[in-house]
């Protein structure tokens, strides 16, 4: 993926679209970043993507990490690039000052994160739960523990890792058997094996901070015993800790990216936050990486889609309707179907996204009560959609990009075959999309009986939405209102209809986003992919509402039934 390709879209997203320069400088701390200053920013980055991450992609797939009795060999390259990176200072952009960071918007974070994981997925690995663990470290850790690692994390000198499942637990953090047995000395010894664990072992950097996931002894069964750790893989003293990297992972995708599996014999750490609730202190930085998750999605889709649009202006092949001689593949409707579906989905992820991190800044530092609330409605609703709506996207609209190519993206010349491998495991990690589903519709939209999305949708920040968008969101309030009754006697539906549900949120959502650009739009460059978007991405709305009804209506129906039998 070309960064600086796509600069010139982000800058009219962010600028026109969302007005985020304004934005965010109504918050406190953002007040001296103007506009300018953003694009330089922006600038800078692109060319640091384009220049020392892009070269790396290929020759990082194929060589992959090497693992040598309990040490691993990243591809060559990879460690002096990340060494450039963070000491030029980009892991720290929306970190505080006082932490060692820049300070900026948590915007610019994402749209960086974006470029390089179109860039490289396998190398952004290593750095994308930097800010999530900088979070978590900032806001549970013990102040002698802040000392030690919170301005290494936050610059990214030392990387770090969320260490949460085993082999017997998958998703299931409750059954989770590692334990942390406390010391004398107010450290803890850590026992255990953990299996997942991105970057778990490299030769990045020097150190790496692990997060450990663990049970005190006295610990109740279940999630509601699990305590955090911090565990260095070197001490203070520059001796290395008790902890293993038995072997790495042979995977589909990501081969730059060392899937470790981890074993802590009695290794030293250290509490993080309070005792039992470990979770509480990791979600923290799991609904940081999740934001992240979403934009690699984005930027996977971005990169597929500018291989398979260049292709097509070069390749020949038929004749289109209406031509007289062999066409260029980009003069068949059927291509620029594909091309302009994808192109919808791109753009209007990227309006989402980033006005998601523009409401993580306001819930954070507004002064105004009201803002910060409707802020974090905004995020706790819409972080699990943009993880499972663009992941799911990403991928499949990766896969779409290379039928451009025919038989010629199924071989490894033209490189849109690795973006399919490497996008397929975002729709795994980081909670499945299926959990994001369940969590989005059982957790958040259930909670309180679908009222806080119905604020949602009827607060959105636009203009007079379409009669067809207005109809949309109305029928989503209605679908939450009789699926939230329906529940109280079928405990079981919600979790059948969760991922229709999401989608069908995710579509609203989508559609939001694309008056958004609508109304802010003078050029033709939209034109393409908004009607793309009306006749090809919204009609997939009537049938999930549709396939909700129906599930719905025989749920229902057997209550009734069995009342009527009563």
């Amino acid at each position: 993926m070309q960064a600086r390709q796509a600069l010139t879209d982000i800058q009219f997203l962010l600028t026109e679209v969302l007005q985020a320069p304004a934005r965010w400088q109504a918050l406190a701390p953002f007040a001296d970043t103007d506009g300018e200053l953003a694009a330089q920013v922006l600038d800078e980055a692109a060319k640091f993507v384009d220049s020392a991450i892009t070269p790396l992609q290929r020759t990082g797939d194929e060589e992959g990490c090497r693992f040598d009795a309990g040490q691993v060999h990243t591809p060559a390259g990879f460690r002096d690039a990340y060494q450039a990176f963070w000491q030029a200072g980009w892991p720290s952009l929306s970190c505080a000052p006082d932490d060692g960071g820049q300070g900026l918007p948590a915007v610019l974070e994402c749209v960086l994160f974006e470029w390089l994981a179109g860039a490289n997925h396998g190398w952004t690995m290593a750095p994308g739960l930097l800010h999530g663990a900088y979070e978590c470290i900032k806001h549970h850790a013990s102040d002698e523990l802040k000392a030690q690692y919170l301005e290494k994390v936050a610059t990214g000198e030392w990387l770090a890792t969320m260490c949460l499942t085993e082999a017997h637990a998958g998703s299931d953090l409750g059954l989770v058997r590692t334990r942390g047995v406390p010391q004398p000395d107010g450290s803890a010894r850590v026992n255990g094996s953990k299996i997942f664990i991105s970057g778990g072992e490299h030769d990045l950097t020097d150190n790496i901070v692990h997060l450990v996931l663990a049970r005190l002894p006295d610990a109740p069964a279940g999630p509601k015993g699990l305590s955090l750790f911090l565990v260095p893989k070197v001490l203070q003293d520059g001796t290395r800790n008790a902890v293993v990297c038995e072997r790495i992972e042979e995977k589909m995708g990501l081969h730059g990216s060392p899937t470790c599996v981890m074993r802590f014999d009695e290794a030293t750490g250290w509490l993080v936050g309070e005792p039992n609730k470990g979770l509480n202190a990791m979600f923290v930085m799991m609904n940081a990486a999740r934001l992240h998750v979403g934009l690699q999605g984005i930027g996977l889709l971005e990169a597929a889609w500018q291989k398979a649009s260049a292709y097509a202006a070069e390749r020949r092949q038929m004749r289109a309707p209406g031509a007289k001689d062999t066409s260029l593949i980009h003069d068949h409707p059927a291509i620029r179907r594909i091309l302009h579906t994808q192109r919808a989905w791109i753009d209007g992820g990227r309006v989402l996204a980033y006005h998601t991190a523009l409401q993580l800044d306001v819930a954070k530092h507004s002064t105004d009560a009201g803002e910060r609330a409707a802020a974090q409605r905004w995020c706790a609703l819409v972080t699990p959609v943009l993880k499972a709506a663009l992941t799911e996207q990403g991928f499949h609209g990766a896969s779409a990009c290379l039928q451009v190519f025919g038989g010629h993206g199924y071989v490894r010349e033209w490189g849109i075959e690795q973006i399919v491998r490497d996008a397929r495991v975002a729709m795994i990690y980081e909670g499945t999309n299926e959990i994001q589903a369940i969590d989005l519709l059982v957790r958040k939209v259930l909670a309180d009986g679908g009222q806080g999305l119905a604020a949602l949708l009827t607060t959105l920040p636009d203009t007079a939405p379409s009669p067809a968008a207005s109809a949309r969101r109305h029928a989503l309030v209605e679908i939450t209102q009789t699926l939230a009754i329906a529940a109280q006697s079928d405990a079981e539906l919600p979790y059948w209809v969760a991922d229709d549900y999401l989608r069908a949120v995710a579509l609203v959502l989508l559609d939001w986003a694309w008056c958004q650009i609508g109304a802010a739009s003078h050029s033709e460059r939209w034109n393409a992919p908004a009607q793309a978007l009306t006749q090809w991405v919204l009609p997939e709305f009537d049938m999930r509402a549709a396939i909700l009804r129906q599930r719905i209506a025989q749920s229902l129906e057997i209550k009734n039934k069995l009342a009527a039998s009563a």
